[in-house]
């Protein structure tokens, strides 16, 4: 990493004495030896999961008129957005690198992390963000355009259950509502998984093992391509938003560049 690079290293699990709990004071350890890096812990926080009425600055009991999107909007150009998301934002705004840490729940970002996206990624600061030209940027645009972003994800089975035709789905296919539907969508260039697996079974690398492996993962970064996404702009969609393409309607990987022919 360079010197004057930023990270957000965002983690997500209830027990601070646990696996995660190592793997991100090494990491952040680590990554601060050469450059700024900031944290969110989640659970210590006591982070608020879902995005209110209060979170606007509106007066209790006051009349209030349009959408609540359109409001959540408001207030974010207004400034009166609770003070918590507005740090986090601030946070999110400094980083060049977002670490989004957790241990896979159902498939997906344990409810407290969503929850911090459902209010950090507002609208007018992550999405609705518009061009001079007053184009919506979304799909490789947007508001958060130029930064990177690393997921890292513990999972009790095993690596090759979730790898192409394992049992749990292949992980970036599990993580495509955040990969591309949030990251992507809001502009941020998603890096492939890290995924530490098999944390419930008698095969588990062990702690050693998987922190080293992610420490050295954390020094590739910088050489790292980020997943190849396609543009909505220039990635081959229809006046509908459709690929114009033969490949199977449910293969996620076709929304790659590199998955099939432009």
């Amino acid at each position: 990493m360079t010197d004057t690079a930023s990270t957000l290293w965002l983690s997500a699990h209830p027990t601070d004495q646990s696996l995660n709990g190592a793997l991100r004071d090494a990491g952040v350890a680590h990554l601060s030896r050469d450059h700024a890096v900031v944290t969110s812990d989640l659970y210590a926080m006591g982070w608020q999961a879902a995005l209110t009425e209060r979170d606007l600055g509106d007066a209790v009991g006051e009349v209030v008129s349009g959408t609540f999107g359109a409001r959540t909007r408001e207030a974010h150009l207004n400034g009166t957005l609770s003070p918590d998301i507005r740090a986090e934002q601030d946070k999110l705004r400094a980083a060049d690198l977002l670490v989004l840490q957790f241990p896979l729940w159902w498939a997906g970002m344990p409810a407290i992390l969503k929850g911090w996206v459902d209010r950090v990624f507002v609208n007018g600061f992550a999405f609705n963000v518009t061009n001079a030209a007053g184009r919506t940027l979304k799909y490789g645009e947007g508001g958060l355009e130029g930064k990177r972003a690393l997921v890292v994800v513990t999972a009790g089975d095993r690596e090759f259950s979730f790898a192409a035709g394992g049992v749990n789905g292949h992980l970036e296919a599990l993580l495509f509502p955040l990969l591309h539907g949030i990251l992507w969508y809001t502009g941020i260039q998603p890096l492939r998984p890290h995924l530490i697996a098999a944390t419930d079974r008698r095969d588990f690398a062990g702690l050693a093992a998987e922190r080293d492996r992610l420490l050295a993962r954390l020094d590739g970064l910088p050489g790292e391509a980020p997943i190849d996404y396609r543009t909505l702009r220039h990635g081959g969609y229809d006046r509908d938003q459709r690929l114009r393409t033969d490949a199977a309607p449910l293969d996620l990987g076709i929304h790659e560049c590199t998955a099939v022919p432009a």
